[in-house]
């Protein structure tokens, strides 16, 4: 794995060329060169993948419990073993910092170990009834299951979906994102390598509306889960309905931020400037419409502005980088494009908005403040490193800000009152909220939102539970 590699998709136990005519390039976000061409998955692929998760199902779902946890707890180690590799085609395809990359490759196998343990605790219940009777719920995988996974998380956001539909009991079908394609083959290949039999897990690449319309048409899939942006969330979601299948969606976001001004100010601020400027701001729970107390107001952006002037742009492999480039023109196009009509309606740029160099997509991390209401950025998930911050002076008016759209996916908090705390996390329409730290996705929990942001969880006990059905039965005996 020192050279970049072929890009293939895997069928029915098979590494294969696609046999599309149509074909795609993989470009690096640091400094805009071709690493790989290669030929998109064509229909008859589709169709092959379709047989394989098929047979796979049946092979796989009657699998011991145990033994589908032992492969997946030696893929979770093999992916332990190998995060060096695996961080370095990551961050070669999508830019993020090496040493952070790595870190990713680890909270996935913490991931898998979750799962393959949830698996073996798939549990029914026996209902009390009548002498003679015996009423049963038990919970079985669904079956083959599509999936759909996005750019900005090439390793971690695979991984929870094979983890989950894996665990229990189902075989997979995954469509990775085109981007990124190198990092997602050697995850699957930690699987294969484990022991997973062929056609339980397919990987293949192309063209998305070609592809989600077959898979998701075809009988042969169950359910369909997807992680990315509302607009194609909801597109696939009315595929599926058609075909009366349930989705697990995973959306978009714009988490609000309520900084309140008994707070403590320099914590917040340096723990919010690192996470909403990880992985360049692309991450679907990263804070970005940050509402500060006015007592606070001034010492919040000051501290908050002295945080990002600390993260380090550059190269994912150049030593002390914290930051790397956007992954892709659209992104960096988007960025500026949202900027400009936040400045151009009156916002101020504390720090930040201008690119970095001639050669890639690197651009300043960035502060906005007093962001007038019709901005598009407050509107608008800016997914990328641009911060938003207002004032305010009263908890009913902060919630109604940050309540105002349709996005509901995660929420962050930031005070010393229990009382606060404890309105702010009733009265927030989102399905997380972190109260003064900002980790909202771990193995052990469940993730995801409501309102346009989704619905269904991954993680946690839902996040297997989702991939099973209940079926009751109900026996009469003489």
């Amino acid at each position: 794995m020192r050279e970049y590699p072929e890009i293939r998709q895997y069928i029915a136990g098979e590494w294969l060329r696609g046999t599309a005519e149509r074909r795609r390039s993989v470009v690096n976000p640091a400094n805009e060169e071709t690493l790989a061409e290669f030929h998109e998955a064509s229909a008859a692929d589709l169709d092959r993948a379709l047989a394989a998760a098929a047979k796979g199902f049946i092979v796989w779902r009657n699998t011991a419990p145990l033994k589908r946890a032992e492969i997946l707890l030696t893929a979770a180690q093999l992916l332990r073993e190998r995060k060096d590799d695996i961080a370095r085609l990551a961050s070669l395809e999508e830019g993020q910092p090496f040493e952070e990359g790595k870190n990713y490759v680890l909270r996935a196998a913490e991931i898998i170990e979750w799962d393959a343990n949830e698996g073996r605790r798939v549990y029914g219940r026996i209902v009390p009834s009548e002498p003679s009777l015996r009423m049963m719920v038990t919970r079985e995988p669904i079956g083959p299951v599509a999936a759909f996974t996005p750019w900005n998380a090439p390793v971690f956001t695979p991984c929870r979906k094979i983890g989950s539909v894996l665990a229990a009991g189902c075989s997979l079908i995954m469509k990775g994102a085109e981007e990124t394609p190198a990092s997602t083959m050697a995850v699957v290949q930690a699987f294969i390598d484990a022991g997973v039999p062929p056609g339980v897990l397919n990987l293949v690449y192309g063209n998305p509306g070609d592809i989600s319309a077959q898979l998701i048409a075809s009988p042969v899939i169950r359910l369909v889960t997807f992680t990315g942006s509302i607009a194609v969330g909801k597109h696939l979601a009315g595929l599926a309905a058609r075909e009366m299948k349930p989705v697990i969606m995973e959306l978009g976001g714009h988490a609000p931020v309520i900084v309140c001004a008994d707070a403590d100010i320099e914590g917040a601020a340096q723990k919010l400037a690192a996470t909403k400027f990880r992985n360049s701001g692309q991450a679907c729970l990263a804070p970005s419409r940050f509402f500060v107390e006015r007592k606070a107001y001034e010492p919040f952006v000051k501290a908050f502005v002295k945080a990002t002037g600390q993260i380090k742009v550059g190269d994912a492999f150049a030593s002390g980088s914290t930051m790397g480039p956007l992954a892709n023109a659209r992104r960096f196009a988007a960025v500026q494009e949202l900027i400009a009509d936040a400045t151009q309606k009156g916002a101020s740029v504390a720090c930040g908005a201008k690119r970095i160099g001639t050669r890639g997509y690197f651009f300043e991390p960035t502060v906005l403040i007093d962001v007038p209401p019709t901005a598009q950025a407050l509107s608008q998930e800016p997914f990328g490193p641009v911060a938003l911050i207002n004032p305010f002076d009263s908890l009913d008016e902060v919630i109604a800000h940050a309540n105002a759209l349709r996005y509901g996916l995660a929420a962050y908090v930031f005070t010393r009152s229990a009382t606060t705390a404890a309105k702010l996390s009733s009265a927030l329409e989102c399905g997380t909220i972190g109260i003064n730290h900002t980790v909202v996705s771990t193995s052990g929990i469940p993730f995801g939102g409501v309102k346009d942001s989704g619905y269904g969880r991954e993680g946690g006990v839902e996040g297997v539970e989702g991939y099973t059905i209940a079926k009751t039965i109900s026996q009469m005996f003489d």
